[in-house]
């Protein structure tokens, strides 16, 4: 039997036979999802669950089964019927300067990624915006959403029901302090097609990303209205996906979701011929037909080059919800021409992060946050999550501004062909320079 490495420690005791175990899963008596509940240990189960798939479907989980994960700590927080775990490179951006009302000061970024050349690129554009002087970010914004779909008969009685909502909002704010001490509503947005109303509820959320906490009061509040409201309206649905979480949507875009951030430098002309191997005139003019019109031209909702890229990588190797990428990656990259110098922009206008709960309770997960000095929460709560949204904005710029450079100076595919397919290893080692 393979137990866990380190956080495995639970050993096979008495009354433990794993082939006794394996033998009622074939039988269909003990079903591989009340393993738990069977064993009274998330590690043996994950054991049992494990040996189970590798005998019926003759496979060998051997790598999927080193792990320090301690599924004890993870059952009933952060998966459900365990095998073990999977592993994903980690690499390091920086030192990337960040000018920050939470962030300052030069920072090393961990990026947990399977594609050649992106850490790469996303360092040479740290090296460019350190060199040039820094990124300015600033946090415009700060609010997770959830929005209730609730039913009226009519477009009077949705009307009046929205008033209704407008006029007691001290009352439903205070029901969320009956389920948190770390959030509070801070906005109602109502939106009213036909009789169908959306109340966009606006939270902050702490140091957490704050779905779970936004979910939680706004099913306290809906309870509220239909006890409280005197007229004929029903919450039908929890979320009516005008929140709008893990779809792109112009909402967002638009109102921000999460943190609304901008981060922007100069990049001087000798930085950008020197380090970036590009004109700052061909790097405007990329963004502009490419970014710009190409994204306009695609009818694409989004007006940036690879934000996903940079933020997937940071979400998976810190412990964020990776599906939140979809909505995190959404923004607008700009440039303007100021003499010899480059501004580049990118504003991110849902991006959803945080430091506590959810994968950051992982060991690995802990420890990536801890090298931006992020790991839990803040103090005041708050200031953690906000200082790791500053540095993810500053790595998003470096990453774009780079990627720019490597279209304008035709870099990109040579990049790929050295870094993305094992010709490092095949030249002996030479990489591209950073």
């Amino acid at each position: 039997m393979r137990i866990m490495p380190e956080a495995g420690r639970a050993v096979a005791g008495e009354g433990f036979n794993l082939e006794e175990i394996i033998g009622k899963i074939e039988r269909r008596e003990l079903s591989i999802s009340r393993l738990e509940e069977y064993l009274g240990n998330a590690n043996l189960a994950a054991l049992a669950r494990r040996s189970y798939i590798e005998k019926a479907l003759s496979v060998d989980l051997s790598g999927i089964a080193s792990t320090i994960l301690d599924f004890e700590e993870l059952h009933g927080y952060n998966i459900e019927n365990p095998i073990g775990a999977v592993q994903v490179p980690v690499g390091i951006v920086g030192p990337l300067k960040v000018l920050g009302d939470y962030a300052r000061g030069e920072f090393y970024v961990p990026m947990a990624t399977t594609e050649g050349a992106l850490v790469a690129s996303v360092n040479r554009g740290a090296k460019a915006i350190t060199s040039s002087g820094g990124a300015v970010v600033k946090v415009l914004k700060d609010g997770m959403t959830r929005a209730p779909l609730v039913w009226t008969p009519s477009v009077v009685e949705a009307y009046k029901f929205v008033e209704w909502v407008k006029a007691n909002f001290d009352n439903l704010k205070s029901k969320v302090t009956e389920v948190t001490k770390h959030g509070a509503l801070i906005d109602i947005q109502p939106f009213t097609v036909g009789n169908l109303v959306w109340i966009r509820l606006v939270y902050k959320t702490g140091d957490a990303m704050g779905m779970n906490m936004a979910t939680i009061a706004s099913d306290k509040i809906c309870s509220y209205i239909e006890e409280n409201y005197d007229g004929d309206a029903r919450c039908i649905a929890l979320s009516g996906n005008m929140c709008t979480d893990k779809k792109p949507a112009i909402i967002n875009r638009l109102l921000g979701r999460g943190k609304y951030v901008v981060a922007e430098a100069l990049i001087r002309r000798d930085v950008a011929e020197n380090i970036l191997k590009a004109k700052i005139e061909l790097i405007h003019y990329i963004n502009a037909a490419k970014n710009l019109l190409g994204s306009g031209a695609s009818g694409s909702p989004s007006f940036n080059a690879h934000y996903a890229n940079i933020i997937a990588a940071i979400f998976i190797a810190t412990g964020q919800d990776a599906a939140q990428v979809v909505e995190s990656s959404m923004g607008i990259t700009w440039t303007e021409l100021r003499g010899d110098e480059l501004y580049i922009s990118v504003t991110l206008p849902s991006l959803e992060v945080g430091t506590v709960g959810g994968g950051t309770r992982l060991r690995t997960q802990r420890e990536a946050l801890s090298i931006m000095g992020v790991a839990g929460g803040g103090n005041p709560p708050g200031v953690n999550a906000l200082k790791f949204a500053e540095i993810v904005a500053a790595t998003v710029l470096a990453g774009e501004l780079n990627l720019l450079a490597a279209l304008a100076s035709g870099h990109l595919a040579r990049a790929h062909e050295k870094l993305g397919r094992g010709r490092v290893r095949e030249s002996g080692g030479k990489q591209l320079k950073a």
